[in-house]
């Protein structure tokens, strides 16, 4: 029978139905109520402005054929997906320290956030794909990036970054979790769950990493090349407007592109001390990057200044 989040089994063994996320467990109760507060602020920030631009594209009928703002649109509805699958729960345990999540609540979290997360990684290169081509084949441009064929590419990031993950997802939720049920992180993250896993292989651990470093990088190295190549076409330019514009166009995403990966990669790629530095990093790539998402844009990108102006004010 079921005693609090592990259940004797025959064998005298235990499983694990519940987990435990220790969040923050260094800070008192006053600083766990000054984060909260803050997060929130942030949460709320993130969800707003990134929707403002989601509504902004759907409510302006030129912009829903550029690929640019499809791309847009879809990356700022992703950013308040991605945001969603952390945010809540965290806000929740730094107020109520100690509850538990259930075994498929927290491999549902896990799937969800590395799904989007992949998501996101592609469309980034989507859009990097999109730069591309609107600067290097300018003419060619309205045929190879059509809308019709930016939706296509959209749903593809999409439907892999969902399909991707099941396989990894399934194979670490099939490993015992019988010596503990403590995991010292804020979300249900692989690293700590197979540190509390009692099987003696970890090739699903591996699988998993294999996976995401994977997806990671080579979008990663795409995006690099990318703008390896724009970078080359862009100072053949003559200097002036035509070159400015150019830059102008692909600062923003440069910008989101460095926060992210970077955070990630340091996260995942590069080995850390485990606790309280790697929660830092997460914390940055899962709230922050979101809620700088709509300010980047929004302040970098004229069309989307009128697109909002028009949006917010009624004009």
């Amino acid at each position: 029978h079921l005693q609090g989040p592990l259940m004797n089994l025959a064998n005298g063994s235990t499983l694990v139905t519940q987990f435990l996320l220790l969040g923050f467990p260094s800070l008192g109760r006053q600083s766990r109520e000054l984060l909260c507060a803050l997060l929130s602020l942030a949460y709320a920030a993130t969800v707003v402005g990134n929707f403002c631009i989601v509504w902004a594209v759907l409510r302006d009928p030129r912009l829903q054929r550029l690929p640019m703002y499809i791309l847009l649109g879809n990356f700022s509805w992703l950013e308040i997906c991605y945001v969603t699958v952390t945010a809540p729960r965290m806000l929740y345990d730094l107020l109520h320290p100690g509850l538990r999540i259930s075994f498929h609540a927290c491999f549902l979290q896990f799937y969800f956030f590395f799904a989007t997360g992949g998501t996101e990684c592609l469309l980034l290169a989507a859009m990097a794909l999109d730069r591309y081509l609107a600067i290097c084949h300018p003419l060619r441009y309205p045929v190879l990036m059509s809308p019709r064929r930016c939706w296509t590419m959209v749903a593809s990031c999409w439907l892999y970054s969902f399909l991707w993950y099941i396989a990894p997802i399934v194979l670490i939720s099939q490993l015992s979790f019988c010596s503990t049920y403590t995991l010292d992180h804020f979300l249900c993250d692989p690293g700590p769950l197979l540190a509390v896993s009692c099987s003696p292989d970890h090739w699903a651990g591996q699988i998993c990493s294999s996976m995401t470093s994977f997806t990671l990088f080579t979008t990663f190295l795409f995006i690099l090349a990318s703008y390896g190549l724009i970078l080359t076409a862009v100072l053949r330019l003559p200097a002036g407007a035509g070159r400015q514009k150019a830059f102008s166009t692909c600062t923003s995403h440069l910008v989101i592109v460095s926060l992210f990966y970077g955070s990630v990669i340091v996260n995942y790629a590069i080995p850390m001390a485990s606790g309280g530095s790697g929660k830092v990093v997460t914390l940055f790539y899962t709230v922050a990057t979101p809620l700088l998402n709509p300010l980047i844009y929004s302040l970098r990108n004229k069309e989307m200044k009128k697109a909002l102006r028009r949006t917010l004010l009624g004009e």
